[in-house]
């Protein structure tokens, strides 16, 4: 596909929940198509992209437009699957902040106001993408994650915000380690996912 037309598992209007613009309005865009496959995802139907209908963009952003946020989170799945150009330039005429979430495994497309880079173990980002990040969030599953986070913070720019955010599904015995982590080294922050605990989408 060339972008204009792009898999779309869910769209909808929350508050994002996690990193730099916690608590803020968004529009999500939930694109369909995952190559990264992390055991603990909790969108594993975003996975398959043939499930999902396919839409125009040009449709996406008038839905995204009816909307009262202006900022547009594009995530998936993996979205860097897919041709984002069209995206996200259509977005940004129609006004919105375009935001992304990716695990860095494609190629860059599309212009973007603010990148959230969330490597993972399953399968390494492309060559030079930590130079891209905004943010870097990496979810921490077990002890060795806190200096596997490391090893990525040495690639990103000085400017990039470092998160580390425990597994949801292991947020009792992981959080206390983040938490320890932060107090002793400042330059990283911890995350929540707090769309969860506060039962929201």
């Amino acid at each position: 596909m060339n972008g204009d037309r792009l898999p779309v598992m869910e769209s909808f209007l929350t508050l994002q929940g996690e990193g730099a613009y916690t608590g803020q309005a968004a529009w999500f865009i939930r694109l369909a198509g995952c190559d990264v496959g992390c055991s603990w995802c909790d969108v594993k139907n975003s996975w398959d992209a043939a499930k999902h209908p396919v839409r125009p963009v040009g449709d996406m952003v008038a839905e995204a437009a009816a909307q009262p946020a202006r900022i547009a989170v594009i995530t998936g799945g993996e979205p860097l699957m897919h041709e984002l150009g069209p995206l996200t330039m259509a977005l940004q005429s129609a006004g919105f902040r375009t935001h992304l979430e990716t695990s860095g495994s494609s190629p860059l497309s599309g212009k973007w106001d603010h990148i959230c880079f969330s490597p993972k173990k399953f399968k390494q980002p492309v060559a030079g993408f930590h130079v891209h990040a905004d943010e870097l969030k990496v979810v921490v599953f077990n002890k060795h994650d806190l200096q596997w986070a490391e090893g990525h913070a040495a690639l990103v720019r000085q400017e990039c915000t470092l998160y580390m955010q425990p597994e949801w599904g292991k947020r009792e015995t992981m959080t206390p380690l983040v938490v320890d982590y932060a107090l002793h080294h400042p330059r990283w922050r911890v995350s929540l996912q707090t769309h969860k605990y506060l039962n929201i989408p």
